[in-house]
Parts: structure tokens; C-alpha cells; sequence
């Protein structure tokens, strides 16, 4: 298979920044708001699988598949150009889809993914009625992404759900497994205490991804703790979404019952200043450059 030169590659990139301290990743659930977490100061960004879902209106139980993945992936990084981790679920079926999988994203130019050891239908890590697949079958996806991904440097992150369907010794075991088998990166989902984080990055000696979902059932550790922990990669993959979509049911509800948005202007972002996030005076300028010669006459 071709590989690629990665020396500026997003995985590359990525690696290089949590080589240099731990690296919170912000889910973006739009191209705009990859662009604002660029422009905020952000190293890195996360396409969440439960924020894509929800933006469908529908739940995150592996409804939708890997073309709806692939497509948000290809506009955030059309947009945006901080490397882009990216969910694939279960990888969208067994070993050879997970080739397939890894293959799209990475076109997407998604800088890493991670696989998760559910069976599908999946569910969202931080609720109940989860099934795991055997640790055997997750290795057969980890070798899978491995040698499917054209860049040495694209990140594969290995998920397991263990600790909310078997025990924290099984989790543990599972991310050794995972990790022999070719992963790059180890993600616990649904640790459930500050002692249960330590002690998984005491255990797996290894880079490691912390979730810090809102409402689930792992504790609001803060980045400075857990990246003395040994976690590099902290996911905040609905924080924005959430806020926003509470923003919106608010403003709707005033706007029927008052039947006007006066009340809502201090509330807004203004039209300057969409338009200056957008870069709206560069699409104007290079309009202009482009029929200048038009515009002199000639």
C-alpha cells in the first residue's frame, strides 16, 4: 500500500502536540465552531459521534454510518485546520469494514480515530445496556486500522467499554490487549473516580485518552490533573453543544411566547461579528481581485 510523507501530517501533528502537554479536544459540532476553537487557541478538534447524531436529531445508538461520518469530517477539515479526531463507533462493522473505515476518514483528513469494543447496536459509553465483543474480535479491528491507514502517523485510539458492562480489571486488560495488538492511544470510557482514572494510567503505561462528558458517570476532572495522570487527550466532545442547544430552546421559547427577539439581542452574537468568524472581508476582497480587470474596463 502507498504511504504518504508524514512529516506534517495531521497525525503528525498531533502526536507533536501532546508531546508537549496534555491537549484538550473541544467537539465541534459544525465547521464554524471548528473554526472558532482555531481561533480560540485550540491544539486539536473532535468530531463526536453522540453531537452528530443529536444534530440529526436523532440518538447516539449507531443509527447513523460511516458516509454521515466521513462527510462532517471532510467539511470541519475543509475549514478548519487543526487535526481532527474523530469517532467511528464500532468501526461500522468487523475487521474489513474497520479497513474500509479507516481509509475514508483518513481521506476525510481526519488525524485519528477510535474504534470502540461494543457490539452494535452500540450505545452511548456513559449509559446502560452496552455489550462488548470479544477482546479477540477488537484486536482483529486494532491490526485492521493499522495496516489500512496510509500515514504511519494517523493515530488509531483504542476504546474499551469494559467498566460499565464487566469491571475496571477487565477495562484494564482489554487496553493492554488492545494496545499489543497495534493501538496508538488507549481511550477508558465511563471510569467512574478520580482513583479509577489513576490507577488505569498506573496500569496501562501507555498514551491515553479521558473523556470529560457532561451528565455521565465519570467525575469533571480538570486537564492540568488528569495530564499529571499520564492522559494526554482530554475529550470535551458535547460541552459546546450542549450550551447551544440550550441557548437555542431558550430563545425559542421567548421568541414564541413575546412573539418578537428583543429580548434576545444582547443574547446574540452580532452580524460583525459572524461575518469577521467567517472571514467574510477576505471572500469579498477576492472577489474583487478577481474581476478587477473587469471593473477597469479591460
Amino acid at each position: 500500500m502507498n504511504t504518504v510523507h508524514s512529516a506534517s501530517t495531521p497525525g503528525r501533528r498531533l502526536r507533536d502536540a501532546w508531546t508537549n502537554g496534555v491537549v484538550l479536544l473541544p467537539g465541534v459540532f459544525s465547521p464554524l465552531v471548528a473554526r472558532l476553537a482555531e481561533r480560540i487557541g485550540f491544539q486539536a478538534v473532535y468530531l463526536s459521534g453522540g453531537a452528530l447524531s443529536a444534530s440529526q436529531g436523532v440518538p447516539d445508538i449507531g443509527l447513523l454510518g460511516l458516509a454521515e461520518f466521513a462527510e462532517e469530517a471532510r467539511r470541519i477539515t475543509q475549514t478548519c485546520t487543526l487535526p481532527l479526531v474523530c469517532d467511528a463507533d464500532t468501526g461500522f462493522g468487523d475487521a474489513l469494514n474497520v479497513e474500509r473505515t479507516i481509509r475514508v476518514l483518513e481521506s476525510a483528513g481526519a488525524a485519528a480515530v477510535h474504534l470502540e469494543d461494543q457490539l452494535m447496536p452500540k450505545r452511548c459509553g456513559h449509559l446502560s445496556g452496552k455489550s462488548l465483543v470479544e477482546p479477540a474480535v477488537m484486536a482483529a479491528k486494532i491490526r485492521a486500522a493499522v495496516a489500512a491507514r496510509r500515514d504511519p502517523n494517523f493515530i488509531i485510539i483504542a476504546r474499551t467499554d469494559a467498566r460499565g458492562v464487566t469491571s475496571f480489571a477487565d477495562a484494564v486488560a482489554r487496553a493492554q490487549f488492545y494496545a499489543d495488538a497495534g493501538a496508538d492511544m488507549i481511550f477508558p470510557e465511563a471510569l467512574e473516580s478520580s482513583a479509577e482514572f489513576e490507577q488505569f494510567a498506573h496500569f496501562v503505561p501507555r498514551p491515553l485518552l479521558a473523556n470529560m462528558t457532561e451528565f455521565g458517570k465519570s467525575p469533571h476532572l480538570n486537564a492540568a490533573t488528569l495530564g499529571q495522570m499520564g492522559y494526554r487527550l482530554i475529550l470535551f466532545p458535547l460541552t459546546a453543544f450542549r450550551v447551544a442547544m440550550q441557548a437555542t430552546e431558550n430563545a425559542l421559547i421567548e421568541l414564541h411566547s413575546q412573539g418578537d427577539q428583543l429580548g434576545l439581542l444582547s443574547n446574540m452574537m452580532t452580524r460583525a461579528k459572524l461575518y469577521d468568524r467567517l472571514g467574510y472581508t477576505g471572500y469579498e476582497e477576492r472577489d474583487r481581485e478577481y474581476f478587477g480587470n473587469l471593473e477597469n474596463g479591460s
